[in-house]
């Protein structure tokens, strides 16, 4: 639910801010004043386009932030929200609420915040997808749309169809990857052949030479060691010769190796009888200890040390295999291994043998088989489902002074064309299998009982579809309660007893939802749980300047005086609003 909204120079309106509550508000004010510009801006909060024209003129950038409350009641709601909150950082306010803010500046930049992050402005859209639903008077057009009929439809039967168009959609996945794989396979059986061959060569020449995982690293480390075979092997004798001795200490002018140095300190030191030499025996007992276990390690090194002098050939004839296969493959022996994991993996799915023909296209037959059968299951539930819809609707546009017209919902199988790309047979027929059925969708409207139905992009004026959408949102209402849904003017084109008829059945609405009404009907108006109203001050300079501002019930009256065509200072006017109002009242509350 939308609890607040603050708006800082979008379009005439300089500053203001307005609190919702639950059920139906109403935004009326005169024509300029700024009305639209509410619903622009939970246009921007709901990841619109952003649009430098709508800042105000002079000012640096308009700001709209909105604080939302989520409806508790509602598992799976919770559930999104609370999930994009912990995806994108974004915290709940202390309240519990959330603030989301959209900033568009002169020069038509833009940015999105959602509690307390910066986010791209998509995020917001996925945000307020479940919290928000906004008609715009252009949002009236997207109804003459094949598609969003279709989605209507599935909504409106989302329980039955939902699970469907979900195995359909499965069935088709895999039949599409099947199809795509055997379309390719057998119209390039050549170039496919060519591929093979190539793959299979370079991969024999792979596991001919067996690289190992690091192997290139390691033989660079290993023949650098061996370059330096001499010089290591004298380091390490000598070394070891200094701490132990060795053939090579024979000769009369040899000094005596370490560890009988050691050993003769020691036992000097054991024969002495002053106490404070006595802590130094200890002492280098591990010092004997130590030069013992360095001299074992040097001897261990020798013993390693490679005896063979074609060592190093070898190692480097290893390196050039490795270096020809780095060249050809990739920059490394790992990257050369992965190479070679991809083409195995390449290798299997171009294989153009009989066989695997023959088992790729039996492949293609069960899944186009399951997609035809689901195809089939989708479309019995859709008719089914386009009847009641259709019922529904015809029923509430009767109490939309529509009382002889009906709405017909069509459902027939789009027929797939020449060069079609999913070609599928449902029921003995050709059909284009689309990602979201073999359906198509058509909203036909007939005037009265024997009139013929034709498509309501045809047959329907804009007070028409205005009220079609309202008996259609009213109907989906019921499956899809908790939202906030918002309509701007959604009663033009419409008057009189109509205009009654549409503001009893936003009423009837706002129960199950918070409904945000943008009018310029008092019959609209008067059955509003709360009235908003969008003021227009005119300054010196002649700069329009607007505010929103919550009236009381005088306050009222005033207006709704003032939109029966300008009764505001009449007792007249104002007695015909209050008659308005107490009709409004007892129905709402009957």
């Amino acid at each position: 639910m939308l609890a607040e909204i603050r708006i800082d120079n979008l379009g005439v309106i300089s500053e203001a801010s307005a609190q919702f509550h639950e059920g139906l508000t109403v935004l009326t004010g005169e024509t300029g004043a700024g009305k639209t510009m509410v619903v622009t801006s939970l246009h921007l909060l709901s990841g619109a386009r952003a649009d430098a024209g709508r800042v105000r003129l002079g000012a640096p950038r308009a700001v709209v932030e909105g604080r939302f409350v989520t409806d508790e009641n509602s598992d799976h709601v919770e559930r999104a929200v609370t999930e994009l909150l912990e995806s994108t950082g974004a915290e709940r306010d202390e309240d519990g609420t959330i603030i989301a803010v959209r900033t568009v500046s002169s020069d038509g930049r833009s940015r999105a915040h959602l509690g307390g992050r910066s986010v791209p402005a998509g995020v917001l859209s996925e945000f307020t997808d479940p919290l928000l639903t906004v008609h715009g008077q252009n949002d009236q057009l997207r109804l003459l749309r094949p598609d969003q009929q279709r989605a209507a439809l599935d909504r409106f039967a989302e329980k039955t169809v939902g699970p469907l168009l979900a195995r359909y959609r499965k069935h088709r996945d895999e039949w599409m990857t099947a199809r795509s794989e055997l379309i390719e396979r057998t119209g390039r059986t050549r170039e496919l052949a060519q591929e093979a061959d190539q793959l299979t060569f370079a991969l024999n020449e792979i596991d001919g030479i067996a690289p190992t995982p690091g192997e290139d690293e390691s033989i660079v480390a290993e023949v650098r060691r061996l370059s330096e075979l001499d010089s290591l092997r004298s380091a390490a004798q000598e070394a070891q010769t200094a701490l132990a001795g060795g053939d090579e200490m024979d000769g009369d002018d040899a000094s005596p190796p370490a560890l009988d140095l050691l050993s003769e300190a020691r036992a000097r030191i054991e024969s002495a009888t002053d106490p404070d030499l006595d802590g130094l025996g200890p002492r280098l007992a591990d010092a004997i200890a130590v030069v013992t276990d360095v001299s074992a390690d040097l001897t261990t090194y020798l013993t390693g040390l490679p005896a063979d002098p074609g060592a190093l050939d070898s190692l480097l004839s290893r390196q050039a295999e490795l270096k020809n296969l780095t060249r050809k493959y990739a920059a490394d022996v790992d990257g050369v291994l992965e190479w070679a994991e991809n083409a195995r993996a390449r290798l299997e799915k171009i294989d153009v043998s009989s066989d695997a023909l023959s088992a790729l296209t039996k492949q293609v037959e069960e899944s186009a088989a399951a997609t035809s059968e689901a195809a089939s299951k989708l479309t019995a539930a859709r008719v089914k489902a386009a009847a009641k819809l259709a019922k529904a609707v015809s029923s509430e546009l009767s109490g939309l002074a529509m009382g002889r017209a009906a709405l017909d919902v069509s459902v027939r199988a789009r027929a797939a064309g020449p060069q079609d790309t999913a070609p599928l047979t449902v029921d003995g027929a050709q059909v284009h299998a689309g990602s979201s059925g073999v359906d198509e969708v058509e909203f036909r409207l007939s005037a009265h009982s024997g009139a013929q139905s034709l498509p309501i992009s045809k047959s329907a004026s804009g007070g028409e579809l205005s009220r079609v959408m309202l008996a259609l949102e009213v109907v989906l209402a019921g499956s899809d309660s908790g939202a906030t849904m918002v309509f701007d003017e959604v009663d033009a084109g419409v008057g009189g007893r109509a205009a009654v008829e549409i503001g009893r059945r936003l009423a009837r609405l706002a129960r199950t939802h918070q409904v945000i009404v943008v009018t310029h009907l008092p019959q609209v108006a008067a059955f509003a749980d709360t009235h908003l109203v969008v003021d227009k001050v005119d300054d010196a300079d002649g700069v329009v300047s607007s505010g929103v501002r919550t009236l009381t019930d005088d306050e009222r009256v005033v207006e709704l005086a003032r939109m029966l065509a300008g009764l505001d200072d009449t007792e007249t006017g104002r007695a015909h609003a209050e008659e308005l109002l107490a009709t409004a009242n007892a129905e709402r509350t009957s």
